[in-house]
């Protein structure tokens, strides 16, 4: 099968590869770049583990397909903090341990920051809308919905 080439900027930086017609972005992310912090969880778009953010909107890695990804913007979980300091949302999630076994905690944060760059000052019901794409099998949502409030009321106190 005749492979493509695709250039994309990958979390801020240029990234060019080859991918067959059927492969997603997410097959692309962990198998052929190594980022393996977006996670595969049903493979259909319906538990929002493989969140990413395309050109600023909230996208299933699983359901978009690698070509799609020519001349876009992604940003995955590696993508969002630095090395040596947590983004807001990261930090909430840590603080109020909105957590269990940490596999579906990459799309929660990608799909929190996607809202809270969309609307910095989310209801508890916009932020319960928002995350509905997103599913944890192990854990309440009422620690991921604090952390996301408690995210969006610090990024509030940075811009003061």
């Amino acid at each position: 099968m005749a492979k493509s080439h695709v250039s994309t900027t990958v979390n801020g930086d240029p990234v060019e590869f080859l991918c067959e017609a059927p492969e997603t972005m997410l097959d692309v992310l962990r198998n052929t770049l190594g980022l393996t912090g977006t996670k595969e969880g049903c493979g259909t778009g319906d538990c929002g583990a493989c969140s990413i953010m395309v050109d600023g909107t909230l996208v299933c890695g699983c359901l978009m397909l690698a070509v799609e990804a020519t001349g876009k913007e992604i940003v995955t979980i590696e993508g969002i903090g630095a090395p040596d300091r947590l983004h807001p949302v990261q930090q909430a999630f840590l603080e109020d341990a909105a957590l269990q076994c940490g596999f579906c905690t990459p799309g929660f944060i990608v799909a929190a920051k996607a809202l809270l760059d969309r609307n910095p000052d989310p209801t508890e019901t916009e932020i319960r809308y928002w995350l509905a794409g997103n599913l944890c099998r192990c854990t309440g949502y009422d620690k991921i919905v604090r952390a996301v409030q408690h995210a969006a009321a610090g990024m509030k106190g940075q811009q003061a």
